[in-house]
């Protein structure tokens, strides 16, 4: 699948789950910027994250807002040919697992741990 329509379909699916969420959390959507990748960097690798990483939760998060020493600025990454991957080269996977993995790491940013994502089905 070529880059461009991955994009797009991303794209879509972040549009998507964003009209999907409580208003209350809407509002927040544009605080966190999404970046679209192929796969990790390689510096990522050395840090220990696997290579077939589907998304990744980066800067300062909602609740430590204000405390830390050198804020960075939130982000979320999105390996789009990873993702596409792990949804078996299938467009209709690849938009769930985009909305999740996306829906996963937002939830990061507003300070849930792995038990709160668990209990929203966001594993």
């Amino acid at each position: 699948m070529n880059w461009e329509t991955l994009c797009e379909w991303a794209e879509e699916e972040l549009e998507r789950a964003g009209r999907k969420l409580p208003e209350t959390l809407q509002d927040r959507l544009a605080e966190v910027a999404v970046a679209f990748e192929e796969i990790p960097d390689e510096g990522l690798q050395r840090d220990g994250f696997p290579a077939d990483l589907l998304g990744l939760f980066s800067g300062e998060c909602l609740a430590d807002r204000g405390q830390t020493m050198e804020p960075a600025p939130p982000q979320i990454h999105l390996y789009l040919q990873n993702l596409w991957d792990y949804a078996e080269q299938r467009e209709k996977g690849f938009r769930e697992e985009v909305r999740i993995t996306y829906l996963h790491e937002l939830g990061h940013y507003l300070g849930w741990d792995e038990e709160d994502l668990a209990k929203r089905g966001l594993e």
